[in-house]
């Protein structure tokens, strides 16, 4: 299964891939990858499809730190979906400098 650095994940998505945010709704309100959809991976795990935007699509999995993207990577592999998984997740994004959404707008992150 192959992991991606969030400047080839974001490649990957301006090349049509869509970037599929595992983590919770809570997490994904702090701040979010533009163009990103949600699917928690506790709803994947429960057995839901992925977003009706993503079905059909290349996947680029995120979550915060990149463990629950693996792991959620692996079950859509399984599912038959073409997916890869962002190698430090949302925090590795920020520190990359890469654009984060939030729900009032959208920003650069600053490193922490």
């Amino acid at each position: 299964m192959a992991r991606l650095t969030p400047a080839e994940a974001r490649a990957r998505a301006d090349a049509g891939a869509v970037l599929v945010d595992v983590r919770e709704p809570e997490e994904w309100a702090t701040g979010h990858a533009p163009g990103a959809v949600l699917a928690p991976l506790s709803a994947l795990t429960a057995g839901q499809p992925l977003p009706r935007t993503a079905q059909g699509h290349p996947v680029v999995a995120i979550c915060r730190s990149g463990k629950r993207s693996r792991e959620a990577a692996a079950l859509l592999t399984a599912r038959g979906t073409d997916v890869v998984d962002v190698v430090g997740g949302m925090r590795a994004w920020a520190q990359a400098g890469l654009p984060v959404v939030t729900e009032s707008c959208t920003t650069p992150s600053d490193p922490a």
